[in-house]
């Protein structure tokens, strides 16, 4: 439900509301938050909670380290896991100086610029995110290990599967919030699950994906396990993928519905802005040196294709109809920073349309399977994060559309990740030390 600033603080009076998280996510998509009392929150509308931002990372300088915390009333959400009584409830906010100026490292006003450009063209997208994750066991002191869950597999049931009623909690609670789950699966991997959750504007899908890792993490601690989006945690396993689906809309019409047969001219020109863009924008929705250890195999691609249902390819349209037909996008992982991610795949798509870009034969082959000479015949995504740094900063599209203080700082401390993982005895170490315990 969308509230405005009014129905907020009623909300709070008639709920007993007590204390109140506001959130943000830093330029790498971490999740941060600030608390303040229910009283303050009139205050917070009106002029911001202030905060250092020099002690987050990628942020600001301690030279200048002020920004403000604005709420956006229409992402309240009560937190269900913590007391009745003196509740908690949580906003995402916007991110201003103290002149009033937005943030140009705020990710919600990034990707509130790529909806607006698309608005202003006769287009609305919509996204839905699929978000897998693994389940591992915690020590008796509640600290992560690597022992999984369980040994279950693809679509297996109980007692094989043992996160059914983890994913059960974590649903119900996604429930409570207003995010609405679809369905949810044991995937490949063991220990491995998936929970998929409706789509929605693209806003609110970045906020949902936030919200839902947080949901996820908490829930998974209370049933004493670690929820872990690491994109490759266990090396001989299926790595986690985040599948993003986009539609696209002109006059409340989904312009991928029947693409087979109708040939839509704007949503072939949009997959084929993507494609072309891709490897420029991989570095933002691959953002980790583990990340790209899950390229070519267990269904996660490798080649800048597409096709249709073809789960092989970097792009797939799937057998759908109606406001659930769509593109997939499959290479991206739970790492990426969704603002940033999904701003680049619509600033991409939209410069396909303006461009009217020719969208090329789809590849209808099993491209896990191909020989060397038909692989060949195909373009590849980077394969380590140096290559993807590399191809960002070459690019004239990903510096027109980021803000320069913000890349820069985002590809500097991406550069400096890879030279510590060079200078490491052990790459496998170096990325559990890294990521494991905070992504």
């Amino acid at each position: 439900m969308k509230y405005t600033m009014n129905e907020v603080l009623q909300f709070i009076n008639d709920n007993d509301v007590k204390f109140v998280r506001l959130s943000f996510c830093d330029i790498f998509g971490t999740v941060k938050n600030i608390s303040i009392l229910s009283e303050e929150l009139p205050r917070a509308f009106e002029s911001g909670i202030s905060f250092d931002a020099s002690s987050i990372r990628g942020f600001l300088n301690i030279e200048e380290s002020d920004l403000f915390l604005y709420p956006d009333p229409s992402t309240l959400a009560i937190l269900p896991w913590r007391p009745q009584q003196g509740r908690v409830i949580r906003f995402y906010c916007d991110i201003k100086y103290p002149d009033g100026t937005p943030f140009e490292g705020d990710g919600r006003a990034i990707l509130q610029r790529a909806v607006d450009k698309a608005h202003s063209l006769g287009y609305k997208i919509e996204i839905g995110s699929e978000c897998e994750f693994y389940l591992f066991e915690e020590d008796e002191k509640g600290y992560p290990t690597k022992v999984p869950h369980d040994n279950a597999r693809y679509f297996d049931v109980a007692p094989l599967d043992r996160g059914e009623n983890v994913r059960r909690d974590i649903s119900l609670t996604l429930e409570q919030m207003g995010i609405l789950p679809e369905c949810s699966h044991h995937e490949q991997g063991p220990g491995q699950n998936e929970i998929d959750f409706k789509y929605s504007d693209a806003m609110s899908a970045a906020d949902n994906l936030v919200t839902f890792k947080s949901v996820v993490k908490t829930i998974a601690h209370l049933n004493g396990l670690y929820a872990s989006f690491m994109p490759k945690p266990l090396k001989d396993f299926s790595g986690s993928g985040l599948h993003i689906n986009m539609s696209l809309l002109k006059n409340n019409i989904n312009l991928f519905d029947n693409i087979q047969n109708n040939h839509s001219r704007e949503a072939e020109s949009f997959i084929a802005g993507i494609l072309n863009r891709i490897k420029e924008i991989t570095v933002f929705l691959n953002p980790l040196t583990n990340s790209y250890d899950r390229f070519g195999s267990h269904s996660a691609p490798k080649f800048v294709t597409w096709s249709y249902q073809n789960r092989s390819q970097l792009i797939r349209i799937p057998a759908a109809s109606g406001k659930y037909s769509r593109m997939e996008l499959r290479s991206s992982d739970p790492s990426c920073n969704p603002y940033y991610a999904f701003a680049l795949l619509i600033y991409a798509g939209l410069e396909g349309i303006e461009n009217e870009l020719e969208l090329k034969s789809p590849a209808n082959l099993n491209l896990y399977q191909a020989d060397e000479e038909t692989a060949k015949l195909y373009d590849t995504i980077p394969d380590t994060l140096e290559k993807a740094i590399d191809c960002a900063i070459k690019s004239d599209f990903v510096a027109k559309y980021l803000p320069g203080k913000t890349l820069a700082k985002f590809l500097a401390a991406k550069t400096d990740e890879c030279k510590q993982c060079e200078k490491s005895k052990n790459k496998e170490e170096f990325e559990h030390n890294t990521y494991f315990y905070t992504i």
